[in-house]
């Protein structure tokens, strides 16, 4: 009997949905379930039918607690990084396309890693966030430190850093970790239907307005306006733009 696969893909419309699906194993990754996921996600940046990036975890006990730590003992730590792209190939990734978590519980780890690469996080109200590195003599230098470093006052990140404890999700929502929070029957919908709106409207209008947020959050706000200025032009008087401004007018719904 053939090996199940470790990750589960459904396209709704214009989302790509992949779901980790290693449920017993509190979804963590192995080097081969990391490898789908970064397969997946580089057919994806190449197929101009998908829009928007949706990601998630079986059950509602963990989104994914980070590398396989079965595989790690076998063969060593690290076996689910993607050289240049990062755990799951992307917490190093430069994506074009936006990505939506929805965090349907634990993320810790190389998946609270992924969390804060990604674009809008939607977490269950159970689910909690931490970087455990520590207890297992690591860090998490695949991006959790680097970010968690801009996203939150030092004290706030070095507890977590360095303790390994856990935060729930409404604190990792006031410390603007997650976009929102959700019971967790609601989780799937909300966050299906987020990823559906983004899918919704021109694709490369979405596309420059995250190269742009990318570019702003790591360079002088000279530079960044500079370069807004060349995309925004790219976007004026395109015919997505002419498109919505008329339907706009005339009270109905942009074609």
């Amino acid at each position: 009997m053939a090996e199940r696969s470790a990750v589960a893909v459904e396209d709704h419309g214009a989302v790509r949905s992949i779901r980790i699906d290693r449920e017993a194993r509190s979804n963590a990754l192995d080097a081969a379930a990391s490898a789908a996921i970064d397969a997946v996600v580089d057919a994806a940046e190449r197929d101009p039918a998908v829009h928007v990036l949706l990601l998630t975890g079986s059950g509602d006990r963990a989104f994914c607690a980070g590398m396989d730590l079965k595989e790690a003992a076998e063969r060593g730590a690290g076996q689910g990084l993607i050289p240049g792209r990062g755990f799951a190939g992307l917490t190093e990734r430069r994506r074009t396309k936006p990505l939506v978590v929805a965090i349907n519980g634990a993320a810790v780890a190389g998946g609270f890693e992924i969390a804060l690469a990604a674009d809008i996080v939607i977490a269950a109200d159970h689910a909690t966030f931490g970087l455990a590195e520590v207890k297992r003599g690591l860090f998490a230098f695949a991006g959790g430190v680097q970010r968690l470093a801009r996203a939150v006052p030092r004290a706030t990140a070095l507890a977590m850093i360095l303790t390994g404890e856990t935060i729930g999700a409404r604190r990792a929502f006031d410390l603007g970790l997650v976009s929102e929070v959700v019971p967790g029957g609601a989780l799937q919908a909300r966050a299906l239907a987020v990823a559906r709106t983004i899918a919704g409207f021109d694709r490369d209008t979405v596309r420059r307005a995250l190269a742009l947020h990318d570019f702003a959050a790591d360079a002088p706000i000279h530079e960044s306006l500079s370069f807004g200025r060349a995309y925004g032009e790219e976007t004026l008087g395109s015919a997505a733009e002419r498109e919505a401004v008329r339907a706009y007018a005339e009270g109905r719904v942009p074609s």
